[in-house]
C-alpha cells in the first residue's frame, strides 16, 4: 500500500500557501513561514513546479524545496 501524501495543485492569496491533496485534504499555512516565499512577488511565486512524484514542491528560481509530508508535520505541530 503507497501511503506517501501527494499533492494535486498549488495556490496563494496575499498571505497563504495553499496545498491541494489527492486525498481531497487542504494544507493553508502562512507565506511568513517560509522566508524565500514570502518576501517573492506573485510572480515568482505562481513558478512552481511539483517534485519527487508529487510529494514535493519546487520554486528553482527561488532556491526553495517544501516537502508535503514535512509540511503536515509542521502543521500539527504548531496546532498542537
Amino acid at each position: 500500500m503507497n501511503t506517501l501524501v501527494k499533492a494535486k495543485n498549488v495556490k496563494f492569496d496575499k498571505d497563504y500557501l495553499i496545498i491541494l491533496l489527492e486525498d481531497e485534504r487542504i494544507i493553508q499555512t502562512p507565506l511568513k513561514w517560509y522566508k524565500e516565499l514570502e518576501n517573492a512577488n506573485l510572480e515568482d511565486l505562481e513558478k512552481w513546479h511539483f517534485i519527487c512524484g508529487n510529494t514535493g514542491i519546487e520554486w528553482e528560481e527561488l532556491d526553495c524545496h517544501l516537502s508535503i509530508e514535512a509540511m503536515l508535520k509542521s502543521n500539527a505541530n504548531k496546532v498542537a
